[in-house]
C-alpha cells in the first residue's frame, strides 16, 4: 500500500470535518473576521479545506471565493454551504495553478496551510502568483505555525465515533525531519471501524514546510510585497511574535 502526499482522501477529509468542524476557531475566525470587515473587494481563500473559515466569512456577508486541491474536502464545503442556504464560491484548483479572471482585494491563508508547500522555489513562486492576483493595495495575510511546533513530532492515536457503531482513528508517525531543507514528513493512518471491524484504511504522508520570521518577511518582498508589512503572533494584530505564540500571521501589502 502507498502513501499518497497531502492528499486529504475520503478518511481524511472526514476525519478532520470531525474535528475540525465549520467554525471552530482557534482564535483565527475572529482575526480574519476583524482584518477583513472593511474590505473593499473580493477576497480569495486558497486551500479552504471544508469551509471552516470560509463559511463563517460568507455568513458575515464577504465576498469570499476558495478553492482546494482535494475534491472530498470540497465535497464537505458544498454539503455545508447548501445546509445553510449559502452559495458554495469553490473550485477544485492548486496553489501552483490557481487562476480567476478578476483581481482580489485579499488572499487569506490561515492555520498554516501554505506550508503544505514543502519545495522553497514552489512556495516563492505561490507567493508571486498571490502578488499578480491581488488589486493594488490588496492584502496578502497568511498564517504560518512557528518551528518548534512542527518538530515536535512523535507517535500518537487519535479516534472519533461518529455513530455508536462507527469509529473513525488517526495513528501518526514521524518519518522524517528534514532540518536542512526544513521539511517534516509524518506518515498518517485513517482507518474506518464498524462494530470493530476494519472496513477502509488510507495511508497519507503528511509533509510540511517551517519558516523563519525573517525567511519568509524576506520571500514576500521578493515576490514584489515591497509596502507595510505586518507581523503578529497568536492573532495580536501587530505584536511581534515570540517563542510562546502557536502561530505566526504575515499581512503584506501590494502598493
Amino acid at each position: 500500500m502507498s502513501a499518497h502526499n497531502n492528499r486529504y482522501g475520503r478518511l481524511a477529509a472526514q476525519v478532520y470535518h470531525l474535528d475540525k468542524p465549520i467554525g471552530h476557531s482557534f482564535g483565527d475566525v475572529a482575526f480574519y473576521l476583524e482584518r477583513l470587515q472593511h474590505c473593499p473587494g473580493p477576497i480569495l481563500e486558497p486551500a479552504a479545506g471544508n469551509g471552516r473559515i470560509l463559511i463563517p466569512l460568507l455568513q458575515a456577508g464577504l465576498d469570499i471565493h476558495g478553492f482546494d486541491a482535494s475534491a472530498d474536502m470540497l465535497a464537505l464545503c458544498r454539503t455545508e454551504c447548501a445546509q445553510r442556504g449559502l452559495p458554495a464560491p469553490v473550485t477544485q484548483q492548486t496553489f501552483e495553478a490557481f487562476q480567476y479572471d478578476q483581481p482580489f482585494a485579499a488572499i487569506i491563508i490561515p492555520a498554516g496551510s501554505f506550508q503544505l508547500i514543502t519545495d522553497h522555489a514552489a512556495a516563492t513562486d505561490v507567493l508571486r502568483r498571490c502578488h499578480h492576483a491581488l488589486q493594488t493595495q490588496g492584502r496578502l495575510i497568511l498564517d504560518l505555525d512557528p518551528a518548534h511546533a512542527i518538530h515536535t513530532g512523535g507517535h500518537s492515536v487519535r479516534a472519533w465515533q461518529p455513530s455508536p457503531a462507527q469509529q473513525l482513528t488517526l495513528t501518526c508517525d514521524r518519518l522524517q525531519t528534514d532540518h536542512i531543507n526544513q521539511i517534516s514528513v509524518d506518515l498518517l493512518r485513517y482507518e474506518a471501524w464498524e462494530n470493530g471491524l476494519l472496513q477502509s484504511t488510507e495511508l497519507e504522508s503528511f509533509s510540511l514546510r517551517w519558516w523563519g520570521v525573517q525567511e519568509m518577511l524576506a520571500a514576500l518582498r521578493a515576490a514584489g510585497f515591497t509596502g507595510s508589512i505586518t507581523v503578529s503572533g497568536s492573532y495580536a494584530h501587530g505584536r511581534w511574535p515570540t517563542d510562546a505564540d502557536t502561530i505566526i500571521t504575515f499581512e503584506a501589502v501590494k502598493p
